[in-house]
């Protein structure tokens, strides 16, 4: 008998297409009954099928169209809700587009017939089926629906919305948020606007006045993206809002003011470092999240390659000496350092921090948090830290000569130090820690390892293509058209699974400069920045141009991320 897909039976058109065996599919079969599911999403749990060569199989057997990902990229938001949230979760479908003879709707199961006569119901019109993966279907339902939730919520709460009062001097008289009154529009604005913000894992909330309104943006994998513009009447409102939470004075509005907020969610508990500052067109907020959860990385998580990973382990059990990572605010520092205490943190070793502040919660090891405006500064802290018998001590940040000196002093009575300076890469570090007024011989003394970092972005798997590159970025990138054509350059057209961004989270660079006695004698002569490099690349340093670069090769960044995030040599 002639195979045809369309009468053959969806374990026939498996083997048929060489997607799996026939074993494969009687296995399927025999605990299909136990999962309670279909035979295709049996045999995705069992790992024998993906999504892609599901939907192939099932549009060779009932011939409908899939639903193509540049299809799911701008929906018209009032034709997604013609069907209600509720129903499109329960039922798995979503509405894409209407044409003239109906609405063309995409669903994981488009033979379900009692489905398709609800919709037509609901509708009102003709429904034309399509298929999607469960994957897809389930990220284009969340981005839509909450859009839809998002904008009605900022409709409610700007529709509520009158004034704020003023008197003569332009001082507020009356914001009911202010005042605790939890219906007021200002106070659901807020929570809106920081409960989708940890929601969407973003790291920092940005809320700045302009001409006609005030725009509200999330940092989400580094960069940062515009979520909302209720009007400008309503901006006095929430800066006043937001100083009241973070108890800063509401009347002071012509100098800067830093403070902090926990908050509870039903998400997560979440520390709000608070910065605000006067603008010429009004005062601007930035909201730093940090989550108060368990520390979730490894140091296997972070991008290391096998080599550098190798290296740093190595070096963090050292017994004593000092260990500094650097880079801008951002880049990984912290998560890096912590990393590393928790791969070493024992029973028999006493690990101690001091932070400002306490980014990330680690179990079996001392947090001291400071706190300035009652004396407890780091030079103090770090001072009663030595009568607490540690053997591994992590400094937030090196910010001053005092914070250097105790570090050195730390590594050079048979301590093990961690910490952080603001730099460049990792040549200027030393430099740097020379700069803040630290004599060299104690700084070459004393350091064991100097890391640079950075953080790029990863390709989303969902969309990741190939790309070709213009002679600019060919050149930026420091490659000759030889070297190009060795690479097979990839960038991610843009999805529902990375909000048309065409990125999915971030990874680390790293450049690691290992203190040896070469560059141990360029120090005591005072640290000249240019010889210490080409000690240090002589001895096998990868800088972070190098550690892009590897990245790019082998697919996980793009060619843009390595010009933004380094420079060549």
């Amino acid at each position: 008998m002639t195979y045809n897909p369309q009468f053959a039976r969806f374990g026939e058109i498996l083997v048929h297409e060489g997607y799996a065996s026939e074993d494969q599919v009687k296995e399927a079969l025999i605990k299909q009954s136990n999962f309670g599911l279909k035979i295709g999403e049996t045999m995705i749990k069992l790992g024998y099928l993906n999504e892609k060569q599901l939907l192939s199989v099932l549009n060779m057997q009932l011939g409908y169209e899939i639903a193509m990902e540049n299809e799911l990229m701008d929906l018209d938001i009032d034709v997604v809700k013609m069907i209600p949230e509720p129903y499109a979760n329960e039922n798995r479908v979503v509405a894409l587009r209407e044409d003239a003879d109906g609405i063309v709707v995409a669903m994981a199961d488009p033979d379900n017939l009692t489905v398709l006569d609800s919709l037509k119901k609901i509708l009102g019109k003709n429904v034309k089926p399509k298929l999607i993966s469960e994957t897809a279907l389930h990220d284009t339902i969340e981005k839509y629906y909450k859009s839809i939730r998002t904008t009605s919520e900022v409709e409610d709460a700007v529709g509520g919305f009158d004034f704020v009062a003023m008197d003569d001097d332009e001082n507020e008289i009356t914001i009911s948020a202010a005042s605790g009154d939890a219906d007021a529009p200002i106070v659901k604005l807020l929570n809106l606007i920081i409960n989708e913000a940890i929601k969407s894992n973003a790291t920092d909330i940005h809320i700045e006045p302009l001409v006609k309104n005030t725009r509200v943006r999330y940092r989400v994998d580094g960069a940062l993206r515009e979520v909302m513009t209720p009007p400008i009447g309503m901006h006095p409102g929430l800066i006043s809002l937001v100083k009241v939470m973070s108890k800063l004075n509401i009347a002071e509005r012509r100098l800067p003011q830093d403070g902090h907020i926990s908050l509870k969610t039903s998400l997560k508990s979440v520390d709000v470092r608070v910065s605000i500052t006067p603008t010429v067109l009004g005062e601007k907020v930035v909201m730093r999240l940090l989550d108060k959860g368990e520390f979730g990385f490894k140091l296997t998580t972070l991008g290391f390659e096998q080599e550098d990973m190798d290296i740093f382990a190595r070096i963090i059990r050292r017994p004593y000496g000092i260990i500094i990572v650097s880079g801008p605010t951002g880049s990984g520092k912290s998560t890096s350092l912590h990393a590393a205490l928790k791969e070493i943190e024992d029973i028999e070793t006493n690990i101690i921090t001091v932070e400002d502040p306490v980014e990330y919660r680690l179990e079996g090891i001392t947090q001291i948090e400071t706190k300035e405006q009652i004396g407890l500064t780091f030079g103090s802290a770090l001072r009663s830290v030595l009568r607490q018998d540690p053997d591994i001590v992590l400094i937030g940040e090196i910010r001053d000569e005092e914070t250097a000196d105790i570090a050195i002093k730390f590594s050079l009575t048979g301590h093990l130090v961690f910490s952080t300076l603001h730099a460049n890469d990792a040549p200027s570090t030393i430099t740097r820690l020379i700069d803040i007024g630290i004599k060299p011989y104690l700084v070459g003394s004393s350091l064991s390892l100097v890391m640079a970092q950075r953080l790029v972005r990863k390709i989303c798997p969902y969309c990741i293509m190939d790309y070709k590159p213009s002679e600019q970025e060919l050149s930026d990138c420091g490659l000759s058209p030889e070297d190009a054509a060795k690479i097979n350059f990839k960038m991610g057209r843009g999805c529902v699974h990375c909000d048309n961004t065409g990125f999915s989270g971030r990874t680390g660079i790293f450049e690691l400069l290992i203190v040896n006695p070469e560059i141990r004698s360029l120090i005591y002569d005072g640290g000249n920045q240019d010889l210490i490099r080409e000690a240090a690349l002589r001895a096998g340093m990868r800088t972070l141009h190098d550690a892009a670069m590897n990245k790019m090769v082998k697919g996980v960044t793009t060619i843009r991320e390595v010009i933004k995030m380094t420079i060549v040599e």
